[in-house]
């Protein structure tokens, strides 16, 4: 993943100069720069779903083989959330109009984030994960505006009605 994005171009840190390991400003070049942002967030979430979706598997899949699973997965969304088309459709349908990809620190700390989300759903009765997802989408949404599902939204079928929200 490091490899192919730094083949992609992306920088492997923040080109701001500053050095510090969060960034909250969500409408500012230094979204997803640096290695904590709000969307970290939804990364934790990722975990928690390919967690629940490949629990159905469990009797044919060893635990570790489903991990890796996961990683896998979120490992190549990495990558292609960090191509041009993703990048200028993030742009163009969503309220990052000034995204220009992650970091690779910053990819490299959402997969983190990502597993740790799998290893907490695998610790947790599945009614607490789905707390937690709702509880984390509560949050980013009255925060940022913004959370997994409108995300996911507003990349397949941007509306209108919901960028005018986000923009406040």
């Amino acid at each position: 993943m490091v490899t192919t994005l730094w083949l992609l171009g992306q920088p492997p840190w923040c080109q701001c100069g500053t050095y510090r390991p969060w960034s909250w400003e969500i409408d500012s070049r230094h979204n997803s720069q640096h290695l904590i942002d709000p969307y970290t967030f939804t990364h934790v979430l990722h975990g928690i779903l390919f967690f629940a979706a490949l629990w159905p598997l469990r009797r044919r899949m060893p635990a570790g083989v489903r991990l890796k699973t996961a990683a896998v997965v979120e490992a190549a969304w990495e990558i292609l959330e960090n191509t041009p088309m993703i990048i200028e459709r993030y742009r163009e349908a969503t309220i990052s109009l000034d995204y220009y990809g992650d970091s690779i620190a910053n990819s490299v700390f959402d997969l983190s984030a990502c597993l740790a989300g799998y290893a907490i759903a695998s610790r947790l009765k599945w009614y607490y994960s789905v707390a937690i997802l709702i509880v984390v989408e509560v949050a980013l949404l009255a925060t940022i505006r913004d959370s997994l599902l409108l995300n996911i939204i507003m990349l397949v079928w941007p509306s209108d009605a919901i960028l005018q929200w986000q923009s406040g």
